[in-house]
């Protein structure tokens, strides 16, 4: 088995370069790469395009790297939870294509399995169709849609192994198996790295085939996006 840990978030981000196409995993706060985040942070790399479901909230996420500016586009499916994404979107410093949810999903997905292109009936007939091919199957009208695909996919799982086999927990299985799959580069960050052996062949979500780096996060905040609690 080849061996695919590094020592840490710095080691695994090291030559991602400004203009650089990037996936991040995750769905609302929950199961992002904070520390490859952070490292994004630090390196200052900017003119990023980065596909991801949302984009975290204003201090948290991929919130902190349109603080500093360093994403000139994102495409997403969701951007309610940030004031500064939608005040970017709104006086035009950010360029940002909104994707109907389970379009994302299946673009990516796409991107995974060398799929160029699929039809889907989401979208036709409003904005998200404007420039698309249109097709007419079994009397309904569907859209043309075109996979994603990127240079580096940061993904976050609860458990992974040397080989880079990723076990996800709960919602972060959402969006980070399908990235993994879609990324020229994939960079995983886990909770708990253990040796190749460990993991129950039979529950691992992403095969270490599509995994280049993985290295072991620390200091998760993992934040709760919206708390609801009785008065």
């Amino acid at each position: 088995m080849i061996n695919k840990v590094v020592q840490d978030a710095a080691a695994a981000c090291h030559d991602i370069p400004s203009g650089a196409t990037l996936m991040l995993g995750g769905f609302g706060l929950c199961g992002i790469p904070e520390n490859a985040i952070q490292e994004l942070l630090r390196l200052g790399v900017k003119d990023l395009t980065c596909i991801s479901n949302n984009a975290g909230v204003d201090d948290f996420g991929i919130g902190l790297l349109l603080q500093k500016r360093q994403v000139k586009k994102m495409i997403s499916s969701y951007v309610g939870e940030n004031a500064e994404f939608e005040r970017q979107l709104l006086s035009g410093e950010l360029e940002v294509e909104l994707i109907p949810q389970g379009t994302l999903a299946e673009r990516i997905r796409a991107g995974g399995a060398g799929i160029p292109a699929f039809f889907t009936p989401a979208g036709y007939g409003t904005e998200v169709g404007e420039g698309k091919e249109s097709r007419e199957f079994n009397g309904k009208m569907y859209l043309m849609e075109t996979w994603l695909k990127a240079d580096f996919a940061l993904v976050k799982a609860w458990k992974g192994d040397t080989a880079g086999n990723l076990i996800y927990k709960g919602t972060a299985r959402n969006f980070n198996p399908m990235m993994a799959a879609a990324g020229k580069i994939t960079i995983a960050e886990v909770e708990e790295l253990v040796p190749v052996g460990e993991l129950d062949p039979n529950m691992i979500h992403t095969p270490g085939i599509y995994v280049q780096r993985i290295f072991q996060g620390k200091d998760y905040e993992k934040r709760i996006e919206q708390r609801t609690i009785r008065s």
